[in-house]
Order: C-alpha cells, then sequence, then structure tokens
C-alpha cells in the first residue's frame, strides 16, 4: 500500500445563507496514496469541482480536516497557503488557461518565475525539457495562440508540472479534445505518474479516460459512494 498523501476527513462545504443556503459537500472522506493515478466521477452538481478547488487550497471548506504531507492545512494562512500549493500541487483545467501573450515556454516557466521572482536558467532549462517530453520541441517558441487545442494542453500538462509537485488536480483535462488529443495527453500523464511517482487526480466524465486510471472514486450527493 502507498503512503498517504492526502487525507480529508469529514469535509463539509456550505454556500449561502438562510433559505439560499446549500451544502454541497457533506461529510466527504477522501484519501490519496503517493503515485496514485484516480479518476473523480459523478454527475453535474455531484460536488467535484468543489472538492478539486479544496484540495487544491483555492477554497476553504466549511469544517473538517485537510491534511496533505502531513501539514494541517486548515489552520494555514492564506500566505502560507499560496506558497504550499505553488511548490506542491500543479493544475491543468479543461480550457487550458494559458496566457496568449506569452509563448509555450514561458507559459511552462510562469509559475517558477512567479515564485522566484524573475526567469532562471534553470526554470528555462526545465521548461525547455518538459516541452520537448511533451512532444513539443519544435513549438517552444511559439505564441500560444499559434498552437493547436491539443498542443495547449500539452504545454498546460508541463506548466503543472513545473515545479515537480507531488499531486496534480486536473479538472476534465481533455474535455475540448478530440479523441487522439485525448489519448495523447493520457499517455503524457500515465507516463509521467508511472515514471515519477506523481500523484494525478483526474475529474472526468469520459469513461475511456476514467478506465486508463487504476482507481475511480465516485462521488454523490456531495460524499464519495464508491
Amino acid at each position: 500500500m502507498s503512503a498517504l498523501l492526502v487525507e480529508v476527513r469529514d469535509l463539509w462545504k456550505t454556500f449561502g445563507e438562510g433559505e439560499a443556503e446549500t451544502q454541497v459537500l457533506k461529510g466527504l472522506d477522501l484519501s490519496l496514496g503517493v503515485g496514485e493515478m484516480s479518476a473523480l466521477l459523478g454527475p453535474s452538481g455531484s460536488g467535484k469541482s468543489t472538492l478539486l478547488t479544496i484540495l487544491g487550497t483555492l477554497m476553504q471548506p466549511t469544517s473538517g480536516r485537510y491534511t496533505m504531507l502531513g501539514e494541517d492545512l486548515m489552520r494555514a494562512s492564506e500566505q502560507d497557503l499560496t506558497a504550499f500549493r505553488n511548490r506542491h500541487i500543479g493544475f491543468v483545467f479543461q480550457f487550458h488557461n494559458l496566457l496568449p501573450d506569452f509563448t509555450a515556454l514561458e507559459n511552462v516557466i510562469f509559475p517558477t518565475a512567479v515564485r522566484e521572482g524573475r526567469e532562471t536558467p534553470a526554470a528555462r532549462a526545465r521548461g525547455r525539457a518538459l516541452l520537448v517530453r511533451m512532444g513539443l520541441e519544435n513549438r517552444i517558441d511559439f505564441p500560444s495562440t499559434n498552437l493547436s487545442g491539443g498542443q495547449k494542453q500539452r504545454v498546460a500538462v508541463a506548466r503543472a508540472l513545473m515545479n515537480s509537485p507531488e499531486l496534480v488536480l486536473a479538472d476534465e483535462p481533455t474535455g475540448n479534445l478530440d479523441r487522439a488529443s485525448a489519448d495523447q495527453v493520457m499517455a503524457l500523464i500515465d507516463e509521467i505518474n508511472r515514471e515519477e511517482g506523481t500523484t494525478f487526480l483526474i475529474s472526468t466524465h469520459d469513461d475511456k479516460i476514467a478506465g486508463r486510471c487504476r482507481r475511480q472514486i465516485l462521488v454523490g450527493d456531495g460524499q464519495v459512494t464508491g
């Protein structure tokens, strides 16, 4: 059994007050081990996106416990959460969220440039190496607006890996891609997972994408149900 990376217990998230109050997460429990490759499944409105946002430390739950790498993230300050997120968590979104005025390389090294306050030679070297691994050696200095959808998503995966995070959270990362591009992105994610031991949690409605993950986590009505 792999070592524990993430543990959430009795996680609740409530939006609004009074008659407008909506409970999205309802005492959810979840553990992720080091090196897991997991799919997060469930219908729209089940709480998947809220859970990913909380796991990414972009939103605080209403109550409960959240620890990662042994740190109690419920007690951390906003400054500490920002630093923790930059160092330990990567994100891949459905709409890739690349900066349009930046090249592929500049987009990839952006998380490290934010942390260091500048671009460094070491960051540029790692960014180039990641883009080569993504099969984009001929697109390194291309503006992101000149890339295809599949190429943009591979840049997004490289950006998520830039700071060597232990956990990568992916929210419908292949939702806007054709099947061939989706399979290529998932093959790269699987390769990184197996070779580097990075933990991936991938929210998806695509049964084929879920089938490529070694664990399926089903969320329904704000709880893990399977």
